[in-house]
């Protein structure tokens, strides 16, 4: 019962401190458990996803995991429940030895954002050890005449428990001639001596057997035994004594076997064998036993195990000095081990990104490395850097973990993936290193929109293309990668002479390649521009847009065309040069206008027919007519000359115009000779048409003529009777541009000619009229109309049916 209720105490005080640590903790952002070893597996450590305030969900989605950084786990994560569990069998004592306070140390990691929280679990001692010596017996060799107060020195107990589970007193049975006396050392340790209290007498008593038992303060309580023997000698009353109580070394970690670790002398005041004094390493430490050595005769102690700094920084061992007579001293060694820089710093990766996103903001964590160096004081001091010129950092967070960030912006576009070497070096001398390499890849987001090769399009084709003709590509570049690099070409609307620019063009939206649409004339059309958008494949998509002009080319697709002179279907057109014409006379001029451009514009003329070509001459560039010699009375009143008009195209096309000249000095030679001019081919073919259409219209207009003019004799013969029966006056009427001229008579200020004749009895009617210092005769041959005179030259050259016009210039 009383147990119990220690155990209920115990307990108690357990938790009570075990919640304070942990509102401690919570505070610094670590949680901190206390548990006893020996706990069986997958028992409860403690709800961590409570105590740090995390949801379960949570867990899930961080990936939550431990990492202790060894190869041991003996604690793992339950994420469904979101406790913690014993995997390993946990044992203090081997886990921690000797150190005190025992704690496992660990992290949670998180991901997505990436989270660190640190843990502590502090394993208590349980009574499960039994304190034992290291030999089952003792054996002493003891004169008769050893002195009250004579001390041999004891093995000591080694109990693993610590606290109250450790060793805590010894007891000696039975205490006839010895008492057993203990004694507090620098390490914490008792000394143990067996002192005599009476003297021995090898007459009584040969032999005495001694039982030495030590015990512990656990509950329940474990004890355990070594017997001691004593034979009984004769004198030897003086014991062994060093020179020093304590004996401090030092030794490199690392030094051979065989190095000299210390020396420690003892003496004694006895003569013969029993001042023969013999050294021993007291064995209550196995450890010790494998490390060193001592030289039984002179006391020197010797390395004959390694050394290692990082598993021991010192030693303490009980040298025993012992005569013949068995009487004995003892004395510490203390051996402190120097710590050298042969530990490369130790770097493991907790937790990496493979690829980041190029619009990730700085300070976006990468990697979460622990890096760890056995070595003490500046040996084991470590600082990490990167290596290169890289846009990366690396932050120090707890002790011994290092993040891994971005420091700048990244941009995909300049570098697609990084790798980060991570270089760690102590501050030994000389500095020991290591690295770690993590390879990152740059995710690629839609930040660039296409951009054209140039900032504007000009391109040329030539008129009366096949539609469908490829004209020229238009490229444009993303420097995204992947779909946000994939372009499409897309036509804006717009219109070119109020026409929609698709009816003209179209763009390949994979290639770029434009293509006309319809063919092309120049001479309706000589370029017209439109605009050109490039659109990527992101989310959302990026464009840019860029103005191509389309310029026509001419082609020589159109014949020179003639102006004058006027070509008519049914009428004849004539110069008239007068027989006095000198040498250069400018007859005329032909005009003529070709509707492509540059040099399929460019107009020659020719002559290539000629009534006489000695007579006429045409320019090659301006088209005029002149004579190139004096006109006599021998040359022909009529002249033809046929002049082609031909441009500079390639091919070439043409056109050719009929020139008649009058070569006379009067109106009448001329209506003379020309009433015998040959018709047109063209007038001629269709002259049956025109005679059938001419009758039928003449017997509709003679039928209505007669008609008006019936009714219009019975209208006048009424009024005249009307007339001639009433009182009115007779007004006398005047035809325009009547008057009289001082009495001399009537003349109007335009006076016409009319001369009437019939058909091919050249005798017509005629009207002559001047105008200014030109004479226009115009006459039709084929009829006995009446010729009216044409006050301008315009009005005669759109005039589509009239005769013959002879001009005396």
């Amino acid at each position: 019962m009383v147990q119990e209720t220690t155990s209920h105490r115990t307990m108690r005080r357990q938790v009570l401190l075990f919640l304070s640590v942990l509102c401690l903790s919570s505070v610094l952002g670590q949680v901190s458990y206390s548990i006893p070893e020996e706990m069986t597996k997958a028992s409860v450590v403690g709800n961590i996803a409570h105590d740090l305030g995390l949801d379960l969900k949570r867990l899930k989605s961080g990936k939550a995991r431990v990492y202790t950084g060894s190869s041991v786990e003996y604690i793992g994560l339950n994420k469904e429940r979101g406790v913690l569990l014993i995997q390993e069998r946990i044992d203090r004592e081997a886990l921690c030895g000797e150190t005190t306070p025992c704690a496992l140390h660990f992290q949670l990691i998180l991901e997505n954002p990436m989270e660190l929280f640190r843990v502590t679990v502090e394993i208590t001692d349980i009574n499960d050890n039994t304190p034992t010596f290291t030999n089952a017996e003792k054996r002493f060799e003891i004169s008769e005449s050893a002195v009250i107060g004579s001390k041999f020195i004891l093995e000591k107990a080694i109990d693993s428990d610590i606290g109250m589970n450790g060793l805590q007193r010894y007891s000696l049975s039975p205490t006839d001639n010895f008492v057993l006396k203990l004694e507090n050392e620098a390490d914490g340790s008792k000394k143990v001596e067996m002192v005599l209290q009476k003297p021995l007498d090898r007459e009584k008593q040969e032999f005495i057997s001694l039982l030495l038992t030590a015990v512990d303060g656990g509950e329940p309580q474990m004890s355990g035994t070594m017997q001691i023997f004593v034979n009984v000698l004769d004198a030897n009353d003086n014991a062994p004594t060093f020179a020093k109580r304590l004996y401090r070394a030092k030794i490199l970690e690392n030094s051979p076997k065989g190095t000299n670790v210390a020396t420690v002398s003892a003496s004694d005041k006895d003569i013969g064998q029993n001042k023969d004094v013999s050294y021993v390493i007291s064995t209550s430490k196995r450890v010790l036993s494998e490390l060193f050595k001592i030289d039984s005769k002179t006391g020197e102690i010797i390395l004959v195990g390694e050394i290692d700094y990082e598993k021991a920084k010192t030693y303490q061992m009980d040298i025993e000095a012992v005569d013949s007579g068995g009487l004995s001293d003892s004395t510490k060694v203390i051996v402190d081990v120097i710590d050298i820089n042969d530990n490369n710093p130790q770097i493991n990766i907790v937790s990496k990104s493979d690829s980041i996103s190029e619009d990730s903001p700085p300070n976006t964590v990468i990697a979460m490395l622990s890096v760890n160096d056995p070595d003490s004081e500046n040996n084991g001091e470590v600082e990490c850097n990167i290596d290169g010129n890289i846009p990366f950092k690396i932050q120090t967070t707890l002790n011994g973990f290092y993040t891994l960030v971005t420091e700048v912006a990244l941009d995909r576009e300049i570098a697609s993936h990084y790798n980060i070497t991570v270089t760690c070096s102590d501050e030994g001398v000389p500095s020991l290193s290591s690295s770690v390499t993590l390879t990152l890849q740059i995710s690629d987001v839609n930040d660039n929109a296409p951009v054209f090769e140039r900032s504007s399009y000009e391109a040329y084709i030539v008129e009366n293309n096949t539609p469908g003709l490829s004209i020229f590509t238009v490229k444009a570049r993303d420097a995204d990668w992947n779909q946000n690099a994939r372009v499409s070409y897309i036509l804006e609307d717009s219109s070119v002479n109020g026409v929609p620019v698709s009816s003209y063009v179209s763009v390949s939206a994979d290639s770029g390649v434009i293509h006309a649409v319809r063919s092309f004339d120049y001479e309706q059309i000589k370029d017209f521009q439109f605009r050109v958008k490039v659109q990527d494949g992101g989310s959302p998509p990026l464009s840019s847009n860029v103005t191509v002009k389309i310029m026509i080319q001419d082609q020589n697709d159109n014949p020179p065309q003639v102006l004058y002179p006027v070509q008519t279907g049914g009428s004849l057109v004539a110069e008239m040069v007068p027989r006095s014409a000198d040498v250069g006379y400018l007859v005329t001029k032909v005009v003529a206008v070709d509707v492509d451009s540059g040099q399929n514009a460019w107009l020659s003329y020719k002559l290539q027919k000629a009534t006489d070509r000695a007579l006429f001459e045409v320019g090659l560039q301006n088209g005029e007519i002149r004579t190139i010699r004096q006109v006599t009375d021998k040359d022909a009143v009529k002249q033809r000359l046929t002049v082609i008009v031909e441009d500079n195209g390639q091919p070439s096309r043409s056109a050719t115009v009929i020139v008649n000249v009058a070569v006379a000095d009067s109106f009448p030679e001329v209506l003379s000779e020309f009433t015998d001019f040959p018709h047109d081919k063209e007038y001629n073919d269709n002259l049956t048409f025109y005679l059938v259409l001419a009758l039928a219209v003449v017997s509709f207009l003679f039928i209505t003529c007669l008609v008006v003019i019936i009714s219009v004799k019975i209208y006048r013969w009424r009024q005249s009777r009307i007339m001639y029966h009433s009182n009115l006056p007779v007004i006398p009427y005047y035809p325009p541009r009547y008057s009289d001229t001082l009495g001399t008579g009537t003349l109007p200020h335009v006076y016409n000619y009319e001369v009437c004749r019939t058909t091919d009895s050249r005798k017509s009617d005629c009207k002559f009229g001047r105008a200014g210092s030109q004479n226009v005769l115009i006459m039709d041959p084929s009829s006995t109309g009446t010729m009216q005179r044409i006050q301008s030259e315009k009005s005669i050259l759109d005039e589509p049916d009239s005769p013959l016009e002879v001009r005396k210039l």
